[in-house]
């Protein structure tokens, strides 16, 4: 099983969500197409569909129970529009150039940390990669972007992500960081991501929606604590991972 909305060669999408809190998800499908398709549940409270004739670029949200709005994808990979708006179904594929790109050892990083949208006037990953050059006679090794998963705003910190696994909509999305992932390869350049995975910010935030991804039973100073080790802590952490 795979969380999220993934394209399969056959010309169909399967999408799954884990909601455990809910007997029944409905799917609701926005652009190209809007209806609603019923999604099957498991005992661990896992929903699937599996829809023909739907590919990358399909705009979708989840209905939970007898609710009449729905919610973004938890486990979105791209929100066109912000935290507010429907998830999009991507291309996991794409025309990776770097296979005889070798990672510098560790011993031999030098870490440039970066930030997306203040780095250039634009803003973007794209507009990162006609620098790589420079970096790359500077000395630096590898580029450590700061987070860039899908956060409220057009600039951020980036520290208060609400979907882990969606690239920044303003920054380019998933094919802009996908394109300099692959451009900074080219340059001899390695891409560390800074993550957070021990909290999420407080605007556009669906988890608790959804399931027990969080738990009072401890705190931290930037909101709720994510549930790694309460009850159903086995889902939430296979969905971090």
């Amino acid at each position: 099983m795979t969380l999220g909305a993934w394209v399969d060669p056959s010309g169909s999408t399967r999408f799954e969500v884990w909601a455990p809190d809910h007997e029944g998800v409905t799917l609701q499908l926005l652009e190209p197409v809007c209806r609603t398709a019923p999604m099957e549940r498991d005992a661990d409270g896992y929903h699937v569909a599996t829809i023909d004739g739907l590919g990358a670029g399909t705009r979708y949200g989840y209905l939970l129970g007898r609710a009449d709005s729905w919610l973004p994808d938890p486990a979105s990979r791209a929100q066109p529009e912000g935290v507010h708006g429907p998830s999009m179904v991507v291309d996991h594929h794409f025309a990776w150039t770097d296979s005889s790109f070798h990672p510098p050892p560790p011993a031999e990083l030098v870490l440039y940390e970066l930030h997306v949208g203040t780095f250039t006037e634009e803003g973007t990953f794209g507009a990162v990669v006609p620098h790589l050059a420079g970096l790359a006679e500077l000395g630096v090794t590898a580029i450590e972007l700061m987070p860039v998963a899908q956060f409220p705003g057009g600039r951020n910190w980036g520290y208060d992500g609400v979907f882990p696994f969606a690239a920044q909509n303003t920054y380019g999305g998933p094919d802009g960081l996908r394109a300099l992932v692959d451009a900074a390869h080219a340059a001899g350049i390695a891409v560390h991501l800074d993550v957070v995975y021990n909290h999420l910010g407080p605007e556009g935030n669906v988890l608790a929606r959804f399931g027990p991804y969080f738990t009072d039973e401890y705190r931290t100073p930037w909101g709720d604590a994510l549930n790694f080790s309460s009850r159903h802590s086995d889902h939430v952490r296979r969905f971090f991972v």
